[in-house]
């Protein structure tokens, strides 16, 4: 809709379950967001969800580590990896990886749990985030601060 009423402050203004979620993210100390792959990309619902999410809620959630997860059958898991990190990365979230890019494949829950590769993948990426969520804690208990942003500079490339 871009109605931007969200940028208020008051959330956004469509009735469902993106303010309940921003509430519980702005409070989480880290996320996880996975989607299946479908035409080489997340899927649609997670894209709409966190478009809507970031672009209300993403300055709150500065500094929280944030894991993007996939799942495929075949191909086209990392452009949907990719495409998910990227709400991270504009949103100065630290991004907790792997061994290797955070995927399993399989066309079926029976399948994935036949990708062993995958699987540990998925076990390391949260040994990781407990990692970081440790090392976080305990930045914060001997003063660490997060750094401090400099004031926005936008550049219009249609002049």
């Amino acid at each position: 809709m871009a109605c931007e009423k969200c940028g208020r402050d008051t959330g956004c203004v469509i009735d469902d379950s993106v303010n309940e979620i921003a509430a519980k993210a702005k409070v989480a100390d880290g996320l996880v967001f996975g989607s299946p792959v479908y035409y080489a990309g997340a899927s649609g619902q997670l894209c709409a969800f966190m478009d809507r999410l970031f672009y209300a809620y993403g300055a709150k959630l500065k500094g929280k580590p944030a894991a993007a997860v996939v799942s495929c059958r075949r191909g086209g898991a990392t452009a949907a990896f990719d495409r998910i990190n990227k709400y991270f990365s504009i949103n100065q979230m630290p991004v907790v990886s792997s061994q290797y890019w955070n995927m399993v494949h399989g066309n079926t829950p029976g399948e994935v749990k036949r990708d062993l590769e995958g699987l540990q993948i998925m076990r390391t990426l949260g040994s990781n985030m407990a990692w970081l969520l440790k090392c976080i804690e305990a930045g914060k208990k001997a003063g660490i601060e997060m750094p401090e942003n400099e004031p926005r500079i936008v550049t219009k490339f249609i002049r």
